[in-house]
């Protein structure tokens, strides 16, 4: 027996799919999100109701609170937990660094040193130091992406091997497992219709609710899509039919992200999960 992992971009069905599955199978989901370990943050995350807990077993949520930090290391081992149970096993989600990091194993690299990261992050311009140290990496990274520049950065401080140069001289051996990318042909369609949906469900009374709980908005989570828009919404005094349009416009933009990491992965779109689940299972 292999886990099965449902993949695929934000909105094309992947969490519907898995219930589906896991239900018939007596499985355990594993969320593959970024987003959905954090307590309280749970309509801009789409994470999993109480009712569909409650239909099957789920791992991986409502770990830390918005504050604490979590990597994927710390994805690989809930799910690394969930396989030691036994049984069978889904992962559904569409973080691709999670997925990677699953299916290759992790790059050995130095623990997170605070005081030198407190230091690179308060650098004006880190991408521009990166370029001189790791022109690889800087190359494939946005300007603005602070937090993999710092790490980036701060790897090279602690070791004086680029992290471009680790992660080529590593050999990764791919974990055994079904993946099925589930997609979507109206993608767009529904992802503007889940952000409304999302709206309508309280998203900014969550988002208001973080807020005033003492979530700082600098905070990793609050800086995810969405939350950062509508923090900008009540702090800023965004109107919130702009703050929606953002969310929807960089909601689709991410849904390209996630279909090219796939691809870059080695997946194509497409396949018949029930038909995974049946190789996965038995």
């Amino acid at each position: 027996m292999k886990p099965l992992v449902i993949t695929g971009p934000t909105a094309a069905g992947k969490s519907a799919a898995a219930l589906e599955i896991a239900e018939h199978y007596g499985a355990v989901i594993v969320a593959m999100d970024a987003m959905t370990v954090y307590r309280g943050m749970d309509i801009g995350t789409a994470k999993p109701t109480p009712a569909e807990q409650r239909r099957v077993p789920h791992r991986g949520l409502d770990l830390r609170d918005p504050i604490e930090p979590f990597a994927a290391v710390d994805f690989v081992a809930v799910a690394a937990a969930a396989l030691a149970e036994g049984g069978p096993v889904v992962l559904c989600g569409g973080a691709p660094f999670y997925l990677r990091a699953f299916l290759d194993g992790l790059v050995p690299t130095p623990p997170a040193d605070a005081t030198l990261r407190a230091e690179l992050s308060a650098m004006q311009d880190p991408w521009t130091r990166l370029q001189e140290v790791d022109p690889a990496l800087a190359a494939r990274l946005h300007p603005n992406d602070r937090m993999r520049i710092v790490r980036g950065l701060e790897v090279h401080a602690l070791t004086g091997t680029p992290l471009s140069a680790l992660h080529a001289a590593d050999q990764p051996v791919r974990r055994a497992c079904e993946v099925v990318w589930v997609d979507h042909p109206a993608l767009t369609e529904r992802i503007d219709a889940r952000v409304l949906g999302m709206i309508e469900a309280g998203y900014v009374q969550e988002v208001a609710g973080l807020l005033e709980g003492g979530v700082p908005r600098d905070c990793k989570p609050m800086g995810s899509l969405g939350y950062k828009h509508l923090a900008a919404h009540l702090l800023d005094g965004v109107a919130v039919e702009e703050a929606v349009r953002l969310i929807q416009r960089d909601s689709r933009q991410f849904a390209r992200k996630q279909r090219t990491f796939l691809r870059a992965l080695g997946f194509e779109a497409g396949g018949s999960v029930a038909e995974a689940a049946a190789r996965a299972f038995g």
